[in-house]
This record gives C-alpha cells, structure tokens and sequence, in this order.
C-alpha cells in the first residue's frame, strides 16, 4: 500500500466518525429541545421521582403489612406533607421577621469589606471599588431576575410554582401505588433484547437517587446543626436562621455550602469583628472537610461514583439553563447518567471478553 492508498484510507475513517459525530451531536440537539418544549410536563414527573425515592421504603412497609396500595400511598403522602408543613409553619416566621435584619446585616458587611480593602495595605482606589462593586451588583442583579423570572421556566409558556407542585404530588401519589406495576409492563411492551437491559438501568438509577437524596439531607442536617451550634456559642446573630440556610444549602452540593457558609461569616464580621468570622470561617471549613471527607464517602459508599469537578459542572450548567430547580437537579440528573454510562461500559466490556474468549477457544481447537 502506497503513501497515498494510506493517506486516503485515513480520511475514509475520518469523514465516517466525523458524519457519525454530527449525527450524534444532532440528536443530543433534539433531544434537548425535546425537553425544553416538554419541561412544564417533565419538571413534576422528575419531582414526583425524587419525592418517591424517599417515601417509598415506608409503603412498601405498609403494603407488606396488609394495607392496600392506594390507602398505603396516600396515607405516607399526606403523612410527608404534614411534617413538611408543620417544619415551614415553625421555621418560616423566625425567617420572615429576621429577613430584614438579614440583609442589613450582608450590606453592612459589604461596606466593611469595602472599607477594608481601600485602606492599608491594599490602598485600592474609590474609582476601582466603585466599578467592582457596580460589576457584582449588576451580576447579582441580573442573576436575581434569572431565578425569579426563570424558576419554572425552560418553555415559552411556564406554569405556576403551585400547578407545578400540585401535580408533582398527584404524580407522586400514582407512582407509590403502582410503581411495582411498571417493570413488568416496560419488559412486556419493549420485549427482549431491550426488556432486561432497560429494568436493570431504571433499577439502578432508581437506588442511585434514592441514595443520593438520603444522603443529602444526612450531611445536610449535620452540616447545619453543628454550623448552627458553633454560631450559638459564638454568639453570632441570626443564628437559627443561617442554620436553616446551610440545611436548604446543602442539596445544591459545593455551591450551597459554599454561599450559606460566607454569608455567615459576613454577618460574624459585622455583628463581632474579624477575630469572631475568622472563627466562624475555621468552623464552616472544619464542618465542609468532615462532610467532604468522612460523611459524604462514608454515607454515599459506591452509590454516586461522581468526581467533585462533575459535581461542580453539573450543578453550574443546571443553574445556568433552569435556575434553582436546574441546580437542585442537576447532581441526580448527572448520577442518572452515570449510571447509564457505567451499564453500558458493563456490557461493552462483557462483550469484548466473550468474544475474546470466543477467539481463544477457536485458536486452541
């Protein structure tokens, strides 16, 4: 074969992957505007999931003890939505009456802040502290209108935060009472060879995201009742209410941690100088370093398999598309298509070792 036999095969194979690549990156395009057009539909269903996740251990408890599913469902549904109104009905006047002093608190904090850094040693200039400031003001600004206009947004005609929460949980309720019925019906209608490969992934993803969510609000609580004590005994204010914050915080992994933790040590560098933040600051990264390092590989095991910089992307890329939902979901979404991804390379290398061994068994007959 010549040089030029060589060169031409070359670019056989590579116009075929690049034709292949577009095909792929085409349907990656369509899919997502598949969803976006179907998010005010999708947005419950993927709730509903999660909220299943969470409530189904305890009907199934109850149907194992004879009680019929739908009354099981209904009964752990209403039970959750009790506890889950009964904890906003306790937490939200304390939040409410402490917004203002909230905020004045955070805008104290940030003249401190600016004061600090016009003095010595950093002797920044008035012109530059003015434009830095307008830059962040305009970026906060900005990003405020994004999550309060875009919540539930992602179609051209979004419906309300009520409608959307009303039918999370009427979807909810049919998923607890037939979520056993569903398997058998996929592996009836897809038939084989897809039946198993399909109830073997939902099965996985399944246990993935219950785990995921069990264990955020696991390190969530820790993580909020031991930065809730440390405020207390360092006498910072509004301290119950940065508490609930880092709890809320917590299911937007690194992010929420991250903005709860420095805005409580914005108001202890307000309300009790720096040697008090820098105490805080000491506490928030002893708590981040005891979740990130015992409770999260301890709690998550071999359920997530997610690096922190996916985690980080993820939960960057979901806030930019949807906002607070995109990146509350963006953690599970990303785990869902972990484990997809690790099932297929399952079965790719399953393959190959068949056919290996296939190979092996020609050669020695």
């Amino acid at each position: 074969m010549n040089r030029g036999q060589t060169y031409n095969r070359h670019l056989q194979s590579l116009a075929s992957a690049s034709l292949r690549l577009v095909a792929v990156a085409a349907a990656v395009w369509i899919l997502s505007w598949v969803i976006g057009e179907t998010w005010v539909i999708l947005l419950p269903v993927v709730l509903a999931l999660i909220v299943c996740t969470v409530l189904w251990p305890p009907v199934r408890w109850l149907r194992g003890k004879g009680l019929p599913p739908a009354a099981a469902a209904l009964l752990v549904l209403v039970a959750a939505i009790a506890v889950l109104a009964g904890v906003l009905a306790a937490v939200t006047p304390a939040i409410i009456n402490q917004a203002g002093e909230l905020a004045e608190q955070a805008t104290a904090g940030v003249v401190e802040v600016r004061d600090w850094l016009g003095g010595p040693p950093l002797n920044i200039s008035d012109a530059q502290l003015n434009s830095g400031v307008e830059a962040i003001n305009d970026t906060l600004n900005s990003s405020s209108a994004k999550i309060a206009s875009g919540l539930f947004t992602g179609v051209g005609a979004a419906t309300s935060a009520l409608v959307t929460l009303f039918t999370a949980i009427v979807v909810a309720f049919f998923f607890l009472k037939d979520g056993p019925r569903f398997l058998p019906w996929l592996r009836h209608v897809a038939g084989r060879p897809a039946a198993p490969h399909l109830a073997e992934v939902l099965q996985r993803v399944w246990a993935t995201l219950g785990g995921f969510i069990r264990t955020q609000a696991i390190v969530s609580l820790v993580d909020a009742v031991l930065i809730g004590i440390g405020l207390v005994v360092l006498g910072v204010p509004l301290a119950y209410a940065l508490a609930i914050l880092t709890f809320i915080g917590g299911f937007v992994p690194i992010v929420g941690a991250f903005v709860a933790g420095g805005l409580a040590v914005l108001i202890a560098l307000v309300a009790n100088g720096p040697v008090n933040a820098l105490i805080v600051l000491g506490i928030i990264v002893a708590v981040q370093q005891l979740e990130g390092n015992v409770l999260q590989p301890w709690l998550q095991a071999k359920s997530m398999k997610l690096h922190a910089v996916i985690v980080l992307l993820a939960v960057t890329l979901g806030a930019s598309l949807f906002g607070v939902i995109g990146a509350f979901l963006a953690v599970p979404v990303a785990a869902t298509v972990a484990v997809i991804l690790r099932y297929y390379d399952e079965q790719v290398a399953g393959r190959v070792d068949d056919e290996e061994t296939a190979e092996a068994d020609d050669t020695t007959v």
